[in-house]
């Protein structure tokens, strides 16, 4: 059912029925999204050890982050020209696909580039189902009340997710956990075809792509995520300066060409606005602290205490469910708070002691208490994530509501990228000098360094019997003990190092102006097609 054709306001034209169907739809694909995150990383540790490429096992997060911070942009303002139901459609059978080749991936670099292209389709649901909410509800309280549908169902999604991820793993097989998406993606492909209007703001033409944008955001971040995995690969270091030269000069490229751009995929205003810029400094860091948390504790829990992917994900469900939960805690006293910012202070803090607290978690420390502390870390970012939408939405201009919304969600993909890949190459760096330490005086440690370099003889039940087969006479079960404590040291040092860069949003949290959620927006004059 598409809207009708004429050109009043939307609260005259969408009745209550068509409005609850099209949010119902939106919520099925926020589902479909926030699973598929939420089971992977529980998942991880086990296809690694299934695939046997531990090289690459940031690449499968940071494949996928890759491509969607380059299709946000860009169809965030596709959307604000064409509308944003096309894109929708389009995204929702191409992120289904991809997860359907992400299940039949035979080796990781298969499931590297089939996550990469699910990538682009999750980039696209991203830059164009959030900013579809305001067009429904374009006055902000109205939109803060239907937004808890929303979080209901990102928390419905993450309250399954880690814990379906581990079960699904640990009795039918990791393939599964991509599987997963299909039937979500065809109940979410008819609900916004059938009730998901199509609606275009009449007072902006169509504008062209800015192409040029695009290609660089890509070359910048894309050799800049190859020098941080390689960097601690001993590659040759002319490789690495030379990427790193063109990932600098691709950056300096990006930012005169915007300035200059008629039509700029970031346009400069916008980025230095004196509101929206540390709003989107924070999401950075937001998506940074998460992915690095989010992808490295199921390793920490699994190859580092040796629980099963179905205890591991226990562990992880109360930091994802107390995100919803947050988060309609959050749409209740934000509006009634007169500095409604300082939620973001409370909820970094809340978020980095997480982190820190994590860095002391040991295989003897009670389950109850990493509960405890994932629950107080969802709770955070529960007051993060739907504020920081909201107040860039309340402060970014009618007209470039798409553009700034997927602007917030690139950055954060941009962190998560970042935090990623520079975690995994942190965990890495301290994990292979830990173990050669460890074999250092022995006379069997080339040997043993071999297998023990790679985390994954510490998942896979065939690795672990051949190591104990070869080193029967030098106490196996010591040596992988001492392995896996060397793990969580490693872990340990990523999470602090987490926690310290999320306390650096403190500051930028003081640059966040005053902002008033109690005037309704004016809202815009659409057109209906």
């Amino acid at each position: 059912m598409n809207a009708p054709s004429s050109s009043a306001g939307l609260a005259a034209e969408l009745d209550f029925r068509q409005r609850l169907l099209a949010m119902l739809g939106l919520c099925c694909v926020l589902i479909m999204v926030a699973l598929d995150q939420t089971v992977v990383g529980t998942a991880m540790p086990t296809v690694v050890a299934d695939l046997r490429g531990f090289a690459l096992y940031a690449w499968v997060g940071t494949a996928y982050l890759l491509t969607s911070v380059i299709t946000v942009p860009i169809f965030g303002k596709l959307g604000d020209d064409h509308g944003r139901k096309p894109f929708v459609l389009t995204a929702i059978v191409l992120f289904t696909a991809a997860s359907a080749l992400c299940g039949l991936a035979q080796d990781m670099m298969q499931l590297v580039l089939a996550r990469a292209l699910q990538g682009v389709g999750g980039g696209m649901l991203v830059a164009t189902t959030f900013a579809s909410v305001p067009d429904l509800f374009p006055h902000t309280r109205e939109r803060l009340r239907w937004q808890v549908m929303l979080s209901a169902s990102f928390g419905l999604a993450n309250a399954v997710g880690p814990s379906l991820g581990g079960f699904l793993t640990e009795y039918l097989g990791w393939r599964w956990v991509f599987y997963v998406n299909l039937p979500v993606g065809a109940v979410s492909l008819w609900f916004v075809w059938r009730y998901l209007p199509v609606i275009r703001h009449a007072e902006r033409p169509s504008s062209r792509l800015d192409w040029q944008g695009a290609m660089l955001i890509a070359l910048f971040l894309g050799s800049l995520q190859l020098v941080v995995e390689w960097l601690p690969q001993d590659k040759p270091a002319p490789l690495l300066a030379a990427l790193a030269g063109l990932s600098l000069a691709a950056l300096l490229g990006l930012v005169w060409w915007e300035k200059r751009s008629p039509n700029p995929l970031l346009p400069p205003s916008m980025l230095g606005h004196r509101g929206l810029a540390p709003l989107f400094g924070l999401s950075l860091l937001m998506g940074f602290g998460m992915f690095a948390v989010m992808y490295y504790a199921p390793l920490m829990f699994q190859a580092g205490f040796g629980l099963s992917p179905n205890q591991a994900g226990i562990l992880v469900t109360p930091l994802v469910v107390c995100i919803t939960i947050g988060s309609m805690l959050n749409g209740r006293i934000v509006q009634r708070l007169r500095h409604p910012t300082r939620l973001l202070a409370l909820g970094l803090l809340m978020f980095a002691l997480t982190a820190a607290l994590l860095s002391r978690a040991t295989p003897s420390t009670a389950h109850g208490l990493i509960i405890a502390d994932m629950v107080m870390g969802g709770l955070g970012l529960g007051l993060l994530m739907p504020n920081l939408t909201i107040f860039v939405q309340q402060l970014a201009p009618r007209r470039q509501l798409g553009v700034s919304t997927a602007m917030l969600q690139s950055t954060r993909m941009v962190g998560g990228m970042l935090g990623t890949a520079v975690m995994g190459a942190v965990v890495s760096h301290h994990f292979q000098r830990g173990v050669a330490a460890l074999l250092a005086g022995d006379a069997r440690g080339p040997d043993w360094l071999r297998w023990l370099a790679d985390p994954q003889t510490l998942l896979n039940a065939a690795s672990l019997a051949r190591f104990r087969a070869a080193a029967a006479s030098a106490h196996p079960d010591a040596l992988l003990a001492a392995t896996r404590l060397r793990l969580v040291d490693a872990i340990h040092f990523s999470q602090w190092l987490v926690a310290a860069v999320l306390l650096l949003g403190l500051w930028l949290v003081s640059k966040v102006p005053a902002i008033q959620l109690a005037a309704p927006a004016v809202p815009p004059e659409p057109r209906h097609d």
